[in-house]
């Protein structure tokens, strides 16, 4: 059942590390439900090293502070209606859902992680259908392909709910939309990476790669940005292709920032090699960006529409990413100019509001 309308629902979110994005969707859960949001998370990532204002109504515990025994005690005192837990990594946090859902609380898994059927997923259905039962009564997760891992860890399709992450859409759509209105004279012929500077995210692959269309001759006037830290960033920055004049690296940005990078900017890139979800294909789509992904991008299944507001390519294989490079640099203004339309309607179909409105379908109601 879904909380009442007079209710005051009591939520506690237990997260690994906190960025914008989720704030948004905490912060409407004050907003839209008038919720009592308590939040315990990890420190904040030191290559995301985000600026993060909670908001009235939602309390912030620090997790490398607030050890197993304290955050049970945190439990007992809230003695919340739902619990949004990160997964199943934080041995603490699966305490606290086991404790609870034998309380009658609804206790939700929430995950990114996409079914690849590799070993070590088969073996953790097996230990998922043994355990979960008892320490989850839902799963929240972002796409069809978490939805099937879900499915295979032993949860009832009718207690699994999608679309777990949504972007600030608030911030991001009037950039879009004042980005097609202010780009009559031309579209910036500019390819914008966000990501840490991690193995994973292949920057040094695009680097060659875009390198190589400079050298020739087919890159057009265009060049290649990217915002972002990691533990690479000096390997790739200083390689010979990170190095080329018409690639440039801003460092982190905080978001506060962006709107001055992404008025520079023209098309989003990210050719991962692996990327559960990517929230910032939503954040790009929703300012107004054609899309480029590597098939290894799950977020594409609801941002992306191949041909329509970008194209995807194959994980890894550094002809095809120059292909679809090339193919955005041989577009006229105008089509770019499209497709950036499109991806704002597409970025726009599901935000915090949205995210709030499933959240509350797993709310139960208190009794007196």
């Amino acid at each position: 059942m879904s909380v009442s309308s007079t209710a005051t629902p009591r939520i506690l979110v237990l997260y690994t590390e906190l960025a914008p994005y989720v704030v948004a969707c905490l912060r409407a859960l004050v907003a839209e439900l008038r919720a009592d949001v308590h939040v315990v998370h990890w420190p904040v990532n030191k290559e995301a090293p985000f600026r993060l204002e909670m908001g009235e109504g939602v309390h912030r515990y620090d997790r490398s502070t607030t050890d197993d025994g304290a955050l049970l005690a945190l439990a007992r005192q809230l003695d919340p209606d739902l619990v949004l837990c990160s997964g199943w990594i934080d041995k603490g946090y699966l305490k606290v859902c086991r404790k609870l859902r034998s309380g009658g609380a609804h206790t939700v898994m929430c995950s990114d992680t996409a079914w690849r059927g590799d070993l070590k997923q088969r073996v953790a259905t097996v230990i998922g259908k043994a355990t979960l039962h008892g320490i989850f009564t839902h799963a929240w997760v972002t796409g069809e392909r978490q939805r099937t891992y879900a499915l295979k860890l032993g949860f009832e399709p009718g207690v699994i709910r999608t679309g777990f992450y949504a972007a600030d859409i608030d911030r991001f759509l009037p950039l879009g939309r004042a980005a097609i209105a202010d780009r009559t004279r031309g579209w910036p012929h500019r390819f914008l990476c966000v990501a840490r500077y991690i193995g994973v995210k292949n920057h040094q692959l695009l680097c060659d790669a875009f390198a190589e269309l400079c050298h020739a001759g087919q890159a057009g006037d265009w060049e290649l940005w990217f915002t972002g830290t990691g533990e690479l960033f000096d390997a790739v920055t200083n390689s010979p292709s990170g190095r080329h004049p018409r690639i440039k690296h801003l460092g982190f940005v905080q978001v506060d920032d962006m709107p001055d990078v992404l008025t520079d900017c023209g098309v989003f890139i990210l050719p991962s090699a692996y990327e559960p979800w990517g929230v910032v294909v939503q954040e790009l789509a929703c300012a107004g960006f054609p899309l480029a992904l590597s098939s290894e991008v799950r977020a594409a299944e609801r941002f992306l529409s191949e041909g329509i507001n970008g194209m995807t390519f194959p994980a890894g294989d550094k002809e095809a990413l120059e292909r679809t490079m090339r193919a955005f640099v041989d577009k006229s203004d105008a089509q770019l100019a499209a497709m950036g339309a499109k991806s704002i309607g597409t970025g726009a179909a599901w935000g915090p509001q949205a995210w709030v409105r499933t959240a509350a379908t797993m709310i139960p109601e208190r009794n007196g």
